[in-house]
């Protein structure tokens, strides 16, 4: 994570160092980021989780869920997700939450584009943090979700979990939550068809 220089509580306002040459992890080459993705999955799951840390997976996924289960009245994302498909992405949530066997601290929101190139030194960092104790999959799933179209989903979650110790079955599972959130992004914003049909299938 940056390094926080400066905080005013009065103002709400916090100091972070600039990263350089800052590059989102989206920009950098594929082929170079399983192991820099597992380096810092297995960095940030290190710290351990401040006592009586009021934020948990469960209330993150439950506020995803409602937030985004509105969009399904848009008549073009109900084409491609149905209602027994959301329904089938919370059961399976809710599955993964209720056989949580690790609790690590989770960034939370760690998407290719929470992620920034620090240089050789230092490898990846992640910025925008949405805090929360949890499953250390959870972490994963949306680099994961991210090879929807490009290499496949299924096939993405070997690596990271590999370079780190995460069960690559546990990960493509979630993978399988998220993926109906991600096909209603891309649905909205035009994403790429190949994209929109491996998610799509995902949710089914």
């Amino acid at each position: 994570m940056p390094a926080v220089l400066a905080t005013d509580a009065e103002a709400g306002a916090t100091v972070l160092e600039e990263i350089l040459p800052g590059t989102e992890a989206e920009d950098l080459p594929a082929a170079t980021l399983p192991p820099l993705w597992g380096k810092l999955l297995a960095a940030l799951h290190a710290a351990s989780p401040p006592v009586g840390w009021p934020w948990h997976l469960r209330g993150r996924c439950e506020e995803a869920f409602d937030r985004i289960g509105p969009r399904l009245s848009d008549p073009a994302n109900a084409a491609g997700i149905s209602e027994p498909d959301w329904q089938r992405a919370i059961r399976r949530c809710e599955t993964l939450l209720d056989t949580q066997a690790a609790n690590v601290l989770l960034h939370g929101n760690l998407h290719l584009g929470n992620v920034l190139d620090a240089g050789p030194a230092r490898g990846l960092v992640a910025i925008d943090p949405k805090a929360c104790v949890g499953d250390p999959c959870f972490d994963a799933v949306d680099y994961a979700v991210a090879g929807a179209g490009h290499e496949g989903v299924e096939a993405r979650c070997q690596r990271p979990a590999a370079a780190c110790g995460l069960d690559g079955g546990r990960l493509f599972a979630w993978s399988r939550v998220v993926a109906p959130m991600a096909a209603i992004a891309h649905l909205t914003y035009g994403g790429p068809e190949p994209v929109i049909d491996e998610l799509l299938a995902l949710s089914r």
